[in-house]
């Protein structure tokens, strides 16, 4: 049987929880956020951005042509989740973030107030949930979906 008695802290010896940063008032004075050092992989810098750029109206979709349609079949696989990443891309530095969107937005939605949108949103999303400084948020509009788009498609499924 091991012992699991607490014995008192005796000169000469030291509590096996304590460290001399505990003892050093400088070290107590410093900001939390500045013992250790943190890093965000470009991959969940993207899911922010995808999640940002959907939340906004007139958005249909992200994506290039082969990536949407790469994405869309996918997609149709039972189990499968879309993409949230599918037409992003970040860059993350260590303290600042450049963005990439590539989107299809809806037909009757004025594209310049879309992408001011998306830019308003993604900067706002990216710099309260990871403290980088978004240098630029390029938008890419791959292509407006019409209406009728959707009606043909569902014609083609049926």
């Amino acid at each position: 049987m091991t012992d699991t008695a607490h014995r008192p802290v005796t000169e000469g010896r030291r509590a096996t929880d304590e460290t001399p940063a505990q003892h050093d008032p400088k070290e107590s004075l410093r900001p939390p956020g500045s013992r250790g050092r943190t890093t965000i992989a470009d991959s969940v810098a993207e899911k922010i951005v995808g999640v940002a750029t959907r939340e906004v109206p007139g958005i249909h979709n992200l994506g290039s042509g082969v990536a949407r349609t790469i994405g869309g079949v996918r997609e149709r696989v039972p189990g499968a989740q879309p993409s949230v990443t599918r037409g992003v891309h970040v860059e993350v530095g260590e303290r600042q973030a450049a963005v990439d969107v590539d989107v299809v937005i809806d037909y009757g939605f004025p594209i310049v107030d879309v992408a001011a949108d998306v830019r308003t949103n993604v900067i706002s999303a990216m710099e309260r949930m990871t403290g980088l400084e978004v240098v630029e948020v390029n938008i890419a509009v791959d292509d407006i979906d019409l209406p009728e788009d959707e009606e043909e498609r569902d014609d083609r499924l049926e």
